[in-house]
């Protein structure tokens, strides 16, 4: 019988509180689950969370010797290329996918959460730009050539993390690498755009499949994904202060992930937007399926699935 979230809890997750750790534990044991970007922050908690909950979670980092800590630390396996994962590399992404086809008989989660932020303008190993590279197009490579070990496995769930920012940018076609101009604010905006309109267009390709995929923001949390933001430094101590004050820990905001992976409240829904453990409502642009089609093909063709 599958456990379920209890009205109480699903409202303290919606709050952004920790949930219980037994709670999915029944539905979690026996899963394996992939978090990119496990080694710190969001991704971290995420891992730690469903740890707990009885899942063998393989942390898919850039830094292979920060992977190997937390996985010491959380007592999860790391899995990887011997550099481990670097999104900002599509020979990294393919040799950890081969990696992982190897050795795992199974893959149940699959959970999109490694970003770059706002960083100043800089190429990854293939020559698109960073934000766009990492955020959306390593990890379009990424979800595909796993999805049919997904497939192979389902009910199995893949999550996508986005960022409310989406709302401030566009899928510029004509310079989607931003040589003609780099606004990094509009770059990271973009590129979480487009991980909404990726999850809503794969979700569309695996209707009947048994795979589901949602896409989530985890709202403002403490973690060192700012670290490009320059901040006055006469600012520091009031921006410190408004952080510890109304921020998300990396455990709160890490809920909605671990909803999205674990919880029995959602299986089967699939190609929904969520915030706090609760499904929201997206703008019109994030909505596009016209829009969401012609990034995927491009997306195919910019990482070589299609020549």
């Amino acid at each position: 019988m599958r456990s379920q979230l209890t009205t109480g809890t699903r409202r303290e997750a919606r709050r952004g509180r920790p949930q219980g750790g037994g709670l999915a534990a029944g539905l979690m044991r026996g899963k394996t689950v992939i978090v990119t970007g496990a080694n710190s922050g969001l991704g971290r908690a995420t891992a730690a969370e469903l740890l707990r909950r009885g899942a063998r979670v393989i942390l898919a980092c850039r830094d292979r010797g920060r992977a190997e800590e937390a996985a010491r630390a959380g007592r999860a396996p790391a899995r990887g290329s011997s550099s481990g994962l670097d999104l900002a590399s599509l020979r990294s992404v393919r040799a950890f996918c081969q990696e992982v086809l190897q050795e795992e008989p199974r893959l149940d989660v699959l959970i999109n959460n490694a970003g770059v932020f706002q960083c100043p303008y800089t190429k990854t190993e293939d020559g698109f730009e960073m934000q766009f590279g990492v955020n959306h197009l390593g990890h379009f490579l990424l979800t595909n050539l796993l999805l049919d070990r997904l497939k192979d496995s389902a009910p199995s769930r893949i999550v996508v993390v986005s960022s409310k920012l989406y709302k401030y940018g566009e899928i510029n076609f004509e310079d989607l690498n931003s040589e003609v101009k780099y606004n990094k604010s509009f770059c990271y905006s973009q590129s979480k755009l487009a991980n909404i309109l990726f999850a809503r267009e794969l979700a569309r390709r695996l209707e009947g499949t048994n795979v589901t995929v949602n896409v989530l923001h985890p709202g403002i949390v403490r973690t060192n994904l700012g670290r490009h933001i320059n901040i006055p430094l006469l600012a520091k101590p009031l921006f410190n202060l408004v952080s510890w004050a109304f921020f998300k820990t990396p455990v709160e905001g890490a809920q909605t992930s671990v909803y999205l992976a674990s919880s029995a409240e959602v299986e089967g829904v699939s190609g929904k937007y969520f915030g706090d453990c609760k499904e929201e409502e997206l703008l019109p642009k994030a909505m596009d399926d016209s829009v969401a089609r012609k990034l995927w093909d491009i997306s195919e063709v910019m990482v070589g699935l299609l020549k």
